[in-house]
């Protein structure tokens, strides 16, 4: 009885032993568990080029059947036949070419939304290179300067083309980036407009109300799934990054019970960390989360996209995104997330040239219900481009009393948003909200040609809110070449 009892003794301290010792694990010390992010996977496409610092594939645009709704299929347009396109993953300062062919039914291009890639390779059709037409080709090639997270999508019929399932996610790696953000996921967070049988609603519904609102997907996806399940362990640490790849629809991301740990967006690292319940997303923005599973082994909860007012008449109801299942293994202890993580040096503006822009909605022109929007009253197909030369910096003003909120793009060059309550960072895409004005200061570090600025609510673009900028060379001083967008090629 007494060695019984001794042996009991021991193998009870032994457990507990391993049960502290599994209790006392950082989320360094262990993995993701088993098949964590398997509904989530991305297609990966095939490295042509040999070389570790050449990413070389091919890429058609294709209409492929999809099964995004259960049981039925979608005839979607795609890159590459996935929904989204395939993963592009490359490191600063590699070499991107790609031997792109289109087989859709109509001219498309593709525009790297976010890199600063040269002119000639910026995708805006009839500005910077042809439309490519069906059957034909184009060669994309452009050196990565910069880590973050970008994306691609035509700029062609862009809100229908978009709306069809034409996008894809880029992601140009920093080696230097911490071990303690955790293991890393790619989410395209997007929507279709689908009826019951599976069929795209018309590209143009909702009439005017349709481009004057912007259009939401009547289905969300994430990673062209509908409501996957990400496994995650309690304290064990994911890197989100995140693109809203929406023509419309403001993304918030939170999580019930969680604190959500920002550290980059548009553009790779912020200047230092910040935590919140939700951020949200506008279209085209992208966000670098830090996640930390908080709840309890063994439990699954519903993520959603809460409602966001962007507008008069533009709030809707949570919609369901997807299922974060806790699985039954101990929590582990995360790892303290630095608050510092790069230094952003302000652009200097003591010399900057100043611009104000107005985004602006016309209404009932010449006795109709059309929508008529632009910059400073003026849709892009009347507008003179505005005017800088390399080596300038501008502070451009951009206000906003139109009745909905708009999130700003420009092409090729990054901006820094001048408000001191916000984290250093650099931007291509931000949210001017609807009664407010923003400032943001522009180096016009190289890269010279036309380049395109433009509300990132397609259907918005589509009716007017876009414009040209013609960066000339350093001293330019001659006439600005005559190259306006084409009606319809947006």
């Amino acid at each position: 009885m007494l060695n019984k009892l001794i042996t009991l003794i021991v193998i009870g301290s032994i457990y507990s032993t391993q049960v502290f010792a599994q209790q006392n694990l950082s989320a360094l010390d262990v993995e993701q568990p088993e098949g964590w992010d398997d509904e989530l996977a991305l297609t990966i496409p095939e490295d042509l080029n040999p070389d570790p610092d050449i990413l070389e594939i091919e890429l058609e645009a294709r209409v492929a059947d999809i099964e995004v709704m259960e049981g039925l299929t979608t005839p979607v347009w795609t890159y590459g036949g996935s929904l989204p396109g395939p993963l592009l993953r490359a490191k600063v300062g590699d070499t991107v070419i790609v031997h792109f062919r289109n087989s859709l039914p109509e001219p498309t291009t593709i525009h790297w939304h976010g890199l600063r890639v040269p002119n000639d390779m910026d995708g805006v059709p009839g500005v910077t290179q042809p439309p490519i037409p069906p059957g034909g080709e184009f060669r994309y090639e452009f050196v990565l300067p910069d880590s973050g997270t970008y994306w691609y999508h035509p700029h062609v019929n862009s809100a229908a083309q978009v709306g069809w399932g034409m996008y894809g996610p880029i992601v140009v790696e920093d080696p230097s980036d911490p071990e303690v953000f955790g293991d890393e996921l790619v989410m395209v967070i997007s929507d279709m407009s689908l009826n019951d049988l599976g069929e795209f609603l018309p590209p143009d519904n909702g009439g005017d109300f349709g481009d004057l609102f912007g259009r939401e997907g009547t289905t969300v996806l994430v990673n062209g799934k509908i409501m996957p399940t990400l496994k995650v362990r309690k304290g064990k640490q994911q890197r989100w990054r995140i693109i809203n790849a929406s023509r419309s629809r403001y993304t918030p991301i939170g999580l019930r019970g969680h604190m959500m740990t920002r550290i980059g967006g548009d553009n790779g690292l912020a200047g230092r960390s910040e935590s919140a319940a939700r951020f949200v997303l506008t279209p085209a923005e992208r966000g670098d989360f830090v996640f930390t599973p908080a709840n309890d082994p063994g439990t699954t909860a519903l993520m959603r996209l809460g409602s966001v007012n962007r507008g008069f008449g533009t709030e809707r109801r949570p919609e369901d995104l997807m299922y974060i299942e806790t699985v039954d293994l101990p929590e582990v202890t995360p790892e303290e997330i630095p608050t510092e993580l790069r230094t952003i040096e302000p652009i200097d503006i003591s010399n900057a040239i100043e611009k104000e822009l107005e985004m602006t909605i016309a209404l009932g022109e010449n006795g109709t219900n059309s929508v008529e929007m632009g910059f400073n009253g003026i849709p892009y197909w009347n507008m003179q481009a505005l005017v800088a030369r390399v080596g300038e910096t501008h502070v451009w003003t951009l206000s906003n009393n139109s009745g909905f909120n708009h999130p700003f793009h420009l092409h090729g060059y990054f901006f820094q948003v001048l408000d001191d309550e916000r984290v250093p960072e650099w931007k291509d895409t931000v949210d001017v909200p609807d009664g407010e004005t923003l400032r943001i200061a522009i180096n016009f570090e190289g890269r010279p040609g036309m380049w395109m600025y433009h509300c990132h609510i397609l259907d918005h673009a589509r009716v007017g809110m876009m414009g040209q900028l013609w960066v000339g060379p350093e001293g330019f001083t001659g006439p600005v070449p005559d190259l306006s967008i084409p009606m319809g090629m947006d």
